[in-house]
């Protein structure tokens, strides 16, 4: 009687070491898991080399639904927070179609002001109150007048990010702009009446016409990309 309960005894160790030992084996470290756009975390357990989200979990952090049908589990994601999330993904991906047109039209202005600017000062064509003045002014304000639109169409990050590099094309063609019309006007600006080769060499010059190429091409492209030219 007593050697029995005794083997009982070590049976029952022997199965509680061997549960024990099973825990250890397949527990693993926890992570969490993050929807983007939605608060809170749903568990995440690593297994044999695979990762399980506790789906309850991933229900209530994403305001959804579960349903069971059979062998099938069904979550049901409001239709609401679903369309926004992608409407934000898209926000995040590229320009809004109304800053694209904007922006494209106000770098169309810029590069027709920076345009008739070069062809005034290669030919040496007096500026102030004459065609050549009048027609630099009109350029600038058509150019002004766009760069306020773009503005007001901008609604996302890449927008902004985007309308930064366009103001900053437009105020150096502004600066460059002034310093000629003042030289000229001060008729000290025989060092600007030169041929185009001589732009060629202007860095200012140079720098202004490399950021309107990639401009150009980043707002037709519809996506934010970054320059050095154009800072």
């Amino acid at each position: 009687m007593i050697g029995n309960t005794k083997r009982s005894s070590l049976i029952l160790v022997a199965l509680l070491m061997m549960v024990v030992m099973a825990q250890a084996q397949t527990e693993r470290p926890r992570e969490a898991l993050s929807v983007q756009g939605y608060p809170g975390q749903a568990t995440v357990v690593q297994l044999q080399g695979r990762a399980f989200v506790d789906v309850q979990d991933l229900a209530r952090i994403t305001k959804g639904s579960l349903s069971f049908e059979g062998d099938r589990i069904i979550l049901t994601l409001p239709r609401g927070d679903a369309s926004q999330l992608a409407s934000d993904t898209g926000d995040r991906a590229g320009f809004s179609r109304p800053f694209m047109r904007a922006a494209i039209e106000a770098m169309a202005s810029i590069r027709e002001w920076g345009g008739t600017l070069r062809v005034t000062v290669q030919n040496g064509f007096p500026v102030g109150n004459t065609m050549a003045g009048q027609t630099i002014t009109a350029f600038q304000g058509r150019a002004a007048d766009s760069l306020a639109l773009a503005s007001a169409a901008a609604s996302t990050d890449s927008d902004y990010r985007g309308l930064e590099l366009l103001r900053n094309e437009f105020n150096n063609l502004q600066a460059w702009n002034d310093r000629f019309v003042q030289a000229r006007n001060a008729m000290s600006a025989t060092n600007l009446t030169i041929s185009e080769n001589a732009l060629q060499h202007d860095p200012d010059v140079q720098k202004m016409l490399r950021c309107g190429q990639f401009l150009a091409q980043m707002f037709a492209g519809g996506s934010f990309q970054d320059d050095a030219a154009c800072h």
